[in-house]
């Protein structure tokens, strides 16, 4: 395993792509080096005893505003990490172009150690330590779920908001990822892993990728592995599965893995592992207790999706797989990059590859600004301009048009729809800018050319705000 930290690995992934710009030796200090970083230690009383909980909230950057970036929460979370995981995200905000710097958060806890009652009051105790130093703020500082968290924290969050703001109308744009009821936009529980799916169609469709990875034929019965099987593990594999008619060949978790050669049913296996806590008994396929010891068996695509540092110097040499798709922040080390390149593996990375969590929570916080959910005013006249035409079609050809056609017509655009087409096209349209740079200045491999890609905008930023 790396002993260095996350935010050292990514500053060297930096130091690379900067030989590829123009940026001066003092700016790139500027960029790398985070803005400020908050440790929390708050107190809540629970069971009888006062708990002591830490907790960091880090603003990497601030070449825009505001700064955005998820709060997770793990007992192993430490400073390190989240300085790490906020340079990532800003890095990650200026490839897809979303407005924002980058941030990060995390609490020192286990919240399955905690009743829900429990964990309640701890975020809101959490958040009120947030609140009040502005790092929870519509125009400042956006967080949104991460490890650990999810829908009902970040609810909690945006209420706590509400009651120390009543008079902020903007107050539910606070956060992102909160539930449909409260603010909350459909698509985006499933937005990183449908961010995966999308950007693997798009190396696919390339002949030069393809060529690239030593791959034949095109995405349909691919063999893929999936390293973490949460919220983005899940929806990928069972995207790709289901839509691109991929083989899930196995998954991947700490309790252990599921493995089967002509496929794992997705939505089965998932359903298995919620009801059991581990693959152990799964009809879907052989459980195998070392998951680890998986990753370097041959799959087409592989697809860590769970924790840092899970490929690195120990196993890298040993690494199979044509292409590899970072869905978790910081999958592969720094040293383990080097040795990946180097055997010709190609490596779609995290700051590119699971951007699409934050491409659908721009969405979600504009949507919030505008006080307006997507589509509402033109929907019903873009209906009556689809029946107009479906009746101008019947009376030109004199031929009813199939009641399939006629349904799918009928029913319209919805607010999903779009989201998942804005989501479409930003992240791979990010994606062939990337593509670009590489090609055209020359850069070895993808990872380089996004943290390039990144820092030329980042630089402009800085320089349009005189520094």
């Amino acid at each position: 395993m790396s002993n260095q930290s996350l935010l050292e690995s990514t500053n060297k992934l930096v130091d690379k792509a900067l030989k590829y710009t123009n940026i001066s030796e003092d700016l790139a200090y500027r960029i790398k080096s985070p803005n400020a970083t908050y440790s929390i230690n708050f107190g809540v009383k629970l069971r009888g005893k006062l708990h002591t909980f830490q907790g960091w909230r880090c603003v990497h950057s601030e070449h825009l505003e505001p700064v955005k970036g998820g709060i997770r929460y793990s007992p192993e979370a430490n400073l390190a990490e989240v300085e790490g995981l906020a340079a990532l995200m800003t890095y990650k905000n200026a490839i897809v172009e979303v407005p924002y710097g980058g941030s990060k958060g995390a609490l020192r806890v286990n919240p399955h150690e905690w009743e829900v009652h429990e964990l309640e009051r701890i975020t809101r105790r959490f958040a009120q330590e947030l609140i009040k130093r502005d790092m929870i703020d519509p125009a400042r500082n956006v967080p949104a779920p991460d490890m650990g968290t999810g829908t009902r924290e970040m609810a909690w969050i945006a209420d706590e908001y509400r009651i120390m703001n009543p008079a902020d109308i903007n107050g539910r744009a606070c956060v992102t990822g909160k539930p449909l009821g409260k603010g909350g936009i459909a698509g985006r529980v499933e937005a990183t892993g449908r961010g995966i799916q999308y950007i693997i169609r798009e190396f696919f469709s390339n002949p030069e990728d393809i060529k690239k990875a030593n791959f034949k034929g095109g995405l349909e019965g691919k063999k893929v592995a999936v390293q973490g099987f949460g919220n983005v593990g899940y929806h990928a594999s069972k995207f790709l599965q289901e839509e691109d008619a991929c083989k899930i060949v196995a998954v991947l978790e700490h309790t252990g893995a599921l493995v089967n050669p002509d496929g794992i049913n997705v939505e089965k296996a998932k359903q298995y592992l919620s009801k059991h806590g581990s693959f152990e008994g799964c009809e879907q396929g052989k459980f195998i207790k070392d998951s680890a010891s998986l990753l370097t068996e041959k799959y087409d695509i592989l697809i860590p999706a769970a924790v840092e540092d899970v490929i690195n110097s120990s196993n890298a040499e040993n690494i199979k797989a044509n292409l590899i798709v970072e869905a978790a922040n910081g999958p592969i080390s720094f040293e383990a990059d080097e040795i990946l390149n180097k055997n010709g593996v190609i490596i779609i990375p995290d700051i590119l590859a699971n951007s699409g969590g934050v491409i659908v929570s721009y969405f979600e916080w504009v949507r919030n600004l505008r006080h307006i959910r997507f589509g509402r005013l033109e929907k019903r006249r873009n209906l009556e301009q689809m029946k107009t035409l479906i009746d101008a079609v019947e009376t030109m050809t004199g031929k009813t048009m199939p009641e399939k056609f006629k349904n799918q017509f009928a029913n319209g655009v919805e607010e999903i729809d779009l989201i998942r087409s804005g989501l479409d096209d930003m992240i791979c349209d990010a994606y062939r800018k990337v593509r670009e740079a590489m090609i055209e200045h020359n850069i070895p491999d993808l990872r380089t050319a996004a943290f390039k890609t990144a820092l030329d905008k980042i630089a402009i930023s800085y320089e349009t705000i005189g520094l």
